[in-house]
C-alpha cells in the first residue's frame, strides 16, 4: 500500500472533497467528474463551500507566514472524521507533507496534523477502496503525465497508471520525458519563463512522439501549462484531460 494512503480498509460512506483553487477556477468540470465518479460508487461526497487554497503558492515561494494564513482558513472546514480526497498530487502533497511543518509549534498544529493524516489523493483513494473501472470505450492509445509532486512526494503516478492500465481497451504508452517536470512548477513558470518554456517544449514533443490520442494527467497546473503549449504550437494534438474526466467517460458515468 502506498505510504501516503490513510488507513482505508473498506469503502467509506462519506468523504470530503478538497477541490483545490486552481481546479475550481480553471477546470471545475474535472472536479465535478471526480465527485460524480465517487457518488456513482455510492459514496456521499461533501464539498465545504468555504474552501479555497492550501497555501502552496505562497509556501513554495518562501512566504511561510502568508501560506499559514491561507491554509489556516481551511482548518475548520473538515470537522467530521472522514477522509479528504484531493484531485491533485501537488496540493495533496502540500497538505499531507508540508502542513505539519508549516503549523508546527502553533496553536493549530494538532488540527493541521489531523487533516494531513486524512488526506488522500484521488487516484490513490480509488485504488485503495478497490475500484475496478469497467471500460466501455473503443480501443485507444494514451500517454500519462504526472506532476513532480504527484510522483516524488505522493507516489501516485503508480495509482494513476494502475487505473489506466485496468481499462481493457486502453493502451498506455510511456513517453520519453515522462519522469521529467513539464516546467510549470507553480510560480517557477512565472519567475523563470525561458527555462519553463524549454521544459514544456521538450515535454510536448515527447508526448507528440507517442502518437497518443489522449493525454491524461491528475494535476491541473501541469495540464494548463502543457495544454497552453499545445494550443499555441501543436493545435492538432489532443488537449490534456484530467484522469477523473477520462475515467468517467470510459466507464459511461459521464456521457
Amino acid at each position: 500500500m502506498n505510504t501516503n494512503t490513510p488507513n482505508i480498509t473498506s469503502k467509506p460512506s462519506d468523504v470530503y472533497f478538497f477541490g483545490t483553487c486552481i481546479l475550481d477556477m480553471m477546470m471545475p468540470e474535472a472536479g465535478m467528474d471526480a465527485i460524480m465518479l465517487m457518488e456513482h460508487l455510492d459514496i456521499r461526497v461533501h464539498f465545504p463551500m468555504e474552501q479555497s487554497c492550501c497555501g502552496q503558492p505562497a509556501f513554495s515561494s518562501g512566504h511561510s507566514k502568508e501560506a499559514l494564513e491561507v491554509a489556516k482558513a481551511q482548518l475548520d472546514l473538515f470537522p467530521e472524521d472522514w477522509f479528504i480526497v484531493v484531485p491533485s498530487g501537488s496540493c495533496g502533497g502540500m497538505i499531507k507533507h508540508h502542513w505539519p511543518t508549516l503549523f508546527k509549534g502553533t496553536p493549530y498544529e494538532e488540527k493541521a496534523n489531523n487533516i494531513a493524516n486524512r488526506v488522500v489523493e484521488f487516484t490513490n483513494f480509488l485504488v485503495a477502496i478497490g475500484y475496478e473501472p469497467e471500460d466501455k470505450g473503443e480501443k485507444i492509445k494514451v500517454a500519462v503525465h504526472t506532476s513532480c509532486s504527484a510522483r516524488r512526494e505522493m507516489g501516485v503516478h503508480i495509482t494513476g497508471w494502475k487505473l489506466v492500465d485496468s481499462l481493457k481497451n486502453v493502451e498506455r504508452v510511456v513517453h520519453d520525458h515522462e519522469s521529467e517536470c513539464c516546467g510549470f512548477g507553480g510560480t517557477f513558470s512565472v519567475k523563470h519563463p525561458d527555462i519553463s518554456g524549454a521544459m514544456v517544449t521538450d515535454k510536448v514533443q515527447a508526448l507528440k512522439d507517442t502518437e497518443a490520442v489522449e493525454i491524461i494527467s491528475a494535476d491541473v497546473g501541469c495540464m494548463l501549462n502543457i495544454g497552453g503549449k499545445i494550443a499555441k504550437d501543436e493545435p492538432n494534438m489532443p488537449k490534456p484531460k484530467h484522469i477523473a474526466t477520462f475515467l468517467a467517460e470510459r466507464t459511461g458515468v459521464k456521457a
